[in-house]
């Protein structure tokens, strides 16, 4: 993702090196069975039942896009960092995907629409929330889908989108919206975790 202000507690993160180690975190490679399975499960309650098209903004390593990949979807993935993309495309080799080099916050789509926007991790580390959002909406058909995985870290200088304010954020571009907690479900994360982490799943 690229970054553009000092202000943003995201900048300065060198995403190509991150790509080295990423997925060794058990929510980002779900290499870990009971991991993986507890993201597939909430994918397949988030993404429509019907084939549909994805659009995966800050997809890192392409780990959700595999798994609605391989619940049949069509998915286009996007992300800042060179390396993310060629490793998000090897995971996907041979898969109806594809992943293009761009701004999370202005995905290289041209006039193409989506039935579902999904984000996880990013949004926070985005200057003006808001403005993305906007924006993201106008990718999407009528009737589609943001599916935004957020959370609020740490204890001492906590960083992230706390509920309530994404909420507030997206309400008034959607017609209805649900906040999922996940901080409960340790399978997501591979431990237990006292912080807030949840899902905004919001029908334009």
């Amino acid at each position: 993702m690229t970054h553009h202000t000092d202000t943003n507690p995201g900048a300065g993160v060198d995403w190509d090196a991150e790509s080295v180690t990423f997925d060794d975190e058990p929510d980002h490679g779900l290499r870990d069975p009971v991991v993986r399975e507890a993201w597939a499960a909430r994918m397949a309650a988030w993404l429509p039942r019907p084939a549909s098209d994805v659009l995966d903004v800050g997809c890192g390593t392409g780990s959700l896009s595999l798994l609605a990949s391989e619940r049949g979807h069509r998915v286009t993935g996007i992300d800042a960092s060179p390396r993310m993309v060629q490793l998000a495309r090897a995971k996907l080799a041979g898969r109806d995907a594809v992943f293009l080099l761009g701004d999370a916050a202005a995905p290289p789509v041209g006039e193409e629409r989506f039935d579902v926007l999904i984000c996880r991790h990013v949004l926070w580390a985005l200057p003006e929330p808001g403005r993305v959002l906007r924006h993201w909406h106008g990718l999407l058909r009528p009737g589609g889908r943001l599916v935004l995985v957020e959370g609020r870290w740490g204890t001492l200088s906590p960083v992230g989108l706390p509920a309530e304010r994404l909420a507030a954020l997206v309400e008034p571009l959607v017609a209805g919206l649900t906040v999922e907690p996940l901080s409960g479900d340790a399978r997501l994360w591979g431990r237990e975790v006292d912080d807030e982490r949840y899902a905004v799943v919001a029908t334009v």
